[in-house]
Order: C-alpha cells, then sequence, then structure tokens
C-alpha cells in the first residue's frame, strides 16, 4: 500500500473512532471494533471494498477465528461499513446450529469454581479469590467489576453502566461483609474495589492471566477457565435453583432496565432472595 494509502486509512480509522464515541458506545467496544478494523484492512491491504472482498474475509474468519470471534469482528466491520455509507454491502452473521449445552470440556463446575477460590487463597491471591467470588456471585460482566466501590458496598446495591443501559446489581449478603472485610484489609476507604498498586482499575487482561495461574494449582483445566464463564455458572445455577428466566435476564443486563419500576415493584426483593440461595460464596 502507499503511504498516502496507509495514511488514508489511518485518518478514517480515527474518525470513526470518534463517530463511535459520539454514539457512546463502550469504551472496550470502541477500542475492539477499532482493532477488529485495523485487522480487516491488514486483510485487504490496498485492495478496494467489494462485495466479494468482504465475502472473503468473511470466510478468512471461519478458517481463523472461532464462529463467536469471526461474529464479533464481523459486527465491527458492519459497523464500519455504515460509517463510510456502504451499508449495503453489510456481511451477515454467521449462524450455527443452537445447542442446549455447552460443550462439556469448557463448562465450568460448581465444585471447580470453588476450588479455584481456595487455590487462590492458599496462594495468597485475595484479590482474584474476592474477584471470582463477586463475578459468580452476582453474574456481572468483567467489565463490569470497575463500578464496584467502597461507596455502594454498605447498600448493597452497585449501579452499572454498560453498552449505554444503566442497571442495579445486587450484592448477596455474604459478599457484602466479605468484600468490606477485604477492603478494610487493604485500607480502601473509598473508591474502586479491585485494584492496581497504582490505584487503577485491575484489567481483564490481568485477571485473565491471575486465573490461569491459579487454574494450574487448582487442578481445573485452563480452558475452562475465564472470567466469562463464572458467568454462565451463575447463569446455569441461578436457573436451576429459581426456573425464572424473566429475572435472570434482568440480572445479567440481557434486557432494558427501567430503575423506577424496579424499584416500585417487589423485583428487587426477590432479585435478592433468589441470589442468596446460589450458595456461591464460601464461607470462612
Amino acid at each position: 500500500m502507499s503511504k498516502t494509502g496507509k495514511t488514508d486509512r489511518t485518518k478514517r480509522i480515527k474518525e470513526f473512532q470518534i463517530y463511535l464515541q459520539e454514539r457512546e458506545n463502550a469504551a472496550s467496544t470502541i477500542e475492539k471494533y477499532v482493532r477488529d478494523i485495523h485487522k480487516f484492512f491488514g486483510f485487504i491491504k490496498d485492495r478496494e471494498i467489494s462485495k466479494e472482498l468482504l465475502i472473503a474475509y468473511k470466510q478468512w474468519l471461519l478458517e481463523n477465528y472461532s464462529v463467536n470471534s469471526a461474529n464479533s469482528m464481523l459486527a465491527a466491520l458492519n459497523q464500519y461499513l455504515v460509517f463510510i455509507e456502504l451499508g449495503r454491502l453489510r456481511l451477515k452473521r454467521i449462524r450455527v446450529q443452537r445447542m442446549d449445552m455447552q460443550d462439556p470440556d469448557r463448562e465450568l463446575g460448581k465444585e471447580e469454581f470453588r476450588r479455584l477460590v481456595r487455590a487462590a487463597r492458599e496462594m495468597e491471591k485475595e484479590q482474584i479469590a474476592m474477584i471470582m467470588e463477586t463475578i459468580c456471585a452476582t453474574g456481572i460482566r468483567v467489565s463490569e467489576l470497575r463500578f464496584f466501590r467502597v461507596e455502594d458496598l454498605r447498600r448493597g446495591l452497585v449501579k452499572v453502566w454498560n453498552k449505554g443501559k444503566c442497571r442495579m446489581v445486587i450484592i448477596p449478603r455474604l459478599l457484602k461483609q466479605k468484600l468490606l472485610a477485604y477492603a478494610g484489609s487493604r485500607h480502601i476507604c473509598s473508591g474502586v474495589i479491585f485494584r492496581t498498586r497504582t490505584g487503577k482499575a485491575v484489567d481483564r487482561v490481568s485477571i485473565w492471566k491471575e486465573m490461569k495461574n491459579v487454574a494450574k494449582k487448582a487442578g481445573v483445566a485452563p480452558g475452562k477457565v475465564f472470567p466469562h464463564n463464572l458467568r454462565h455458572l451463575f447463569s446455569r445455577e441461578f436457573y436451576k435453583i429459581t426456573k425464572n428466566l424473566v429475572n435472570l435476564a434482568d440480572i445479567l443486563g440481557h434486557s432494558s432496565l427501567e430503575v423506577t419500576r424496579i424499584y416500585a415493584s417487589d423485583g428487587m426483593r426477590e432479585w435478592r432472595r433468589n441470589l442468596e440461595k446460589t450458595g456461591l460464596i464460601l464461607e470462612t
């Protein structure tokens, strides 16, 4: 590619980034979309965008990535095509046959989760132990840990913003006690609970690496150990106990949240009762 062409693409990607910011996409989404578009340009090199080239790129994704990853990258590409006014060339998502059961080789069990938490504490890695318990007891996304602040612990509610939506996350009683004790032991009096030595919120890459290290100690297959699998475990256990899909969808943030409706109903109390039943927090 010529120097001029490379400069033009760099400028266009920067404009795309600004476009996503104006749409109020989450910072993590913007970062991923920009990264995916760089990869797309690496594939097409100096060729002009055409339907044939886009289909070839889709095939290349299928050959080199999982279906979920490929669809995620296609979503980024489709957004970019809309941005450059080539929306008519958007690609369809890759469809797969619906499966009722997760791959058993990747499904994390309740006892395996407990072994991970115990192993983390044996390794004196209290922060990653508490992170795993927090995700698994509330069903939050790993990116939502940054909203867990000391100021929110005492009332047992955390307001989470994700994908332009707001929802309330309930902290189960035992988890609340453990988080308060954890914050106290680290002399964290305000701000984000899970932080680096410099005071910044711990990032997902660090969490992922820590979990992989703990997996070795716990004797749990590394392929099962990643933050989002804790969310899956929470979902399975919650539904197994409650059989309440609507409640679960609200807790996971899969539907838009009307804060006033929740506070005006018995929803919060029901959520709390159901959360307490999962038994995913270890008594100390």
